[in-house]
């Protein structure tokens, strides 16, 4: 079992940063990618960017050029850095993590609020 946890979401103005965090714990040795998802009121959730193992990462078009997907392994924590943020922007924002056994896990959510 994996547990996610997520901080750093909060209200910011447009073209400010937020960076958010996502703590790993439980059977941590057996995650593989791990990545960021979002999903704003009346939409679907939605991947924003991933990262294996070894570092490489994906991102949606939409945030291409604005957010950092990054992890400290020896930490067991991901991090997203938003900058230039966009009213668009505004969403709950999900930590997600494969294991070895391809089970997946989901952290709880951090709301992000950009105003206009």
């Amino acid at each position: 079992q994996v547990r996610l946890v997520e901080s750093g979401g909060g209200l910011v103005e447009a073209g400010g940063s937020l960076r958010l965090s996502c703590a790993a714990s439980g059977s941590i040795g057996s995650i593989t990618a791990m990545g960021w998802y979002r999903q704003a009121p009346g939409k679907q959730r939605e991947l924003v960017a991933t990262i294996t193992p070894s570092g490489s990462t994906n991102y949606a078009d939409s945030v291409k050029g604005r957010f950092t997907i990054s992890r400290d392994n020896a930490k067991n924590t991901l991090y997203l850095q938003m900058n230039s943020l966009r009213p668009e922007d505004t969403a709950v924002y999900y930590c997600n993590a494969d294991d070895i056994l391809f089970y997946n896990y989901w952290g709880q959510g951090t709301q992000v609020t950009v105003s206009s």
